[in-house]
């Protein structure tokens, strides 16, 4: 590809690129260049030159090859969010989340993301805010490192994305509400822009099926935190049976093909989770899986025995799943 094509296409993506803060750094953040792996001085690598001056706050990890790469699933996956009524231009909207969905156009979840977010601070954080660093992966409109954040977390937030509506550039909204404000970066989470070893907590909420490699993923995360830290996958569809995962992505392809006009499938996500998959990653990498699962109600929990009396396919199903880095 050109570099001039390149430009081109990762426009859609809102590839940072301008109007950037010279001198700015992420505080208590030792950085390396997300292409070649430099351990950064400033904000320009010595090597290939990818500058990480951020631009309105954010900092932009993602090279532009990368970029590229993405932009039709961004272009894409902002449009259909859109058309879900994802997002607001009213500050209310973002402070209320997770608890409340004031737009009301996708209450159902919010519900699943609220009972999630109170299982991982019962079970999994556990009070153990005091100076912990936090890597949220797939941070959409950052609710989740707000809502850290307020409670004494370090939060770092970690998106392709960058719109106002449903990507980093949300953050705004909570600038005034944080002693220290959440530290944004674009970026991919296989070419993080962190030195290895300081994270204690690294959060994929809600995010972790949209990778194309879930080893890859999970060993560069792995390599982000501290001896003793814990990766956290939250509210990524699980599934008692291959089949039935691929039944599911082969059913929602359809439903957008449908309604968006795209299948929505520029990259290949692998989009769920099984026992299998789960316990292939823990003897790869050397993890023990602890299971949490949340209390979404009644309805939620007999789904699957509705599925069954009427024929269907298993409904997804969430949980928390945690692996300490070992020594």
């Amino acid at each position: 590809m050109s570099r001039a094509n390149a430009s081109v296409e990762s426009a859609s993506l809102h590839f940072l690129s301008e109007e950037r803060v010279r001198g700015i750094s992420p505080l208590d953040l030792k950085l390396q260049c997300p292409r070649c792996g430099t351990s950064l001085a400033g904000l320009q690598c010595r090597i290939c030159a990818l500058d990480l001056s951020p631009v309105k706050g954010i900092t932009p990890a993602l090279p532009p090859e990368r970029a590229a790469y993405y932009a039709r699933f961004a272009t894409e996956y902002e449009r259909i969010r859109a058309a879900e009524g994802r997002g607001s231009q009213s500050e209310a909207f973002y402070l209320a989340l997770p608890d409340k969905d004031l737009n009301g156009h996708n209450s159902g979840q919010w519900r699943i993301r609220a009972a999630s977010f109170r299982c991982l601070k019962q079970h999994v954080l556990k009070n153990s805010a005091d100076r912990c660093a936090v890597l949220d992966l797939g941070a959409g409109n950052c609710w989740m490192s707000f809502r850290l954040g307020q409670i004494g977390y370090q939060t770092v937030a970690v998106d392709l994305l960058v719109n106002e509506n449903d990507g980093l550039g949300a953050a705004k909204h909570y600038e005034r509400y944080l002693t220290t404000p959440i530290r944004c970066f674009q970026a991919e989470a296989t070419h993080l822009p962190f030195c290895s070893a300081q994270f204690d907590y690294v959060l994929f909420n809600a995010s972790f099926h949209y990778a194309e490699d879930y080893e890859e993923t999970l060993r560069e995360s792995l390599r982000c935190l501290k001896v003793g830290g814990k990766i956290v996958i939250i509210d990524t569809p699980w599934y008692s049976r291959e089949q039935s995962g691929k039944q599911m992505l082969a059913e929602r392809q359809a439903t957008f093909k449908r309604r968006f006009g795209t299948a929505s499938d520029a990259v290949r996500s692998l989009e769920f989770l099984t026992d299998e998959r789960l316990a292939h990653l823990a003897k790869r990498l050397d993890l023990a899986w602890e299971q949490h699962s949340p209390d979404y109600g009644w309805k939620w929990a007999i789904r699957p025995w509705i599925a069954k009396l009427r024929g269907r396919r298993e409904p997804s199903r969430f949980r928390i799943y945690v692996a300490t880095k070992r020594a």
